[in-house]
């Protein structure tokens, strides 16, 4: 996965555990999880006409 391995995604975890604490943690994960919701929903969807309707 993106040629990352165990030690350097432990490094990376420790790092947002050290800046935003673990507090902020389930709030970011969620966050995350909306977005990462609401970009497969748009890319899935049927594309959108905007063009607009000759009167």
């Amino acid at each position: 996965m993106f040629g990352l391995g165990t030690t350097e995604l432990i490094v990376i975890l420790a790092i947002v555990l050290i800046v935003f604490g673990v507090g902020k943690l389930p709030e970011i994960g969620g966050g995350m999880g909306k977005a990462l919701k609401n970009f497969k929903k748009a890319t899935s969807d049927e594309e959108i006409d905007v063009t607009p309707k000759k009167r």
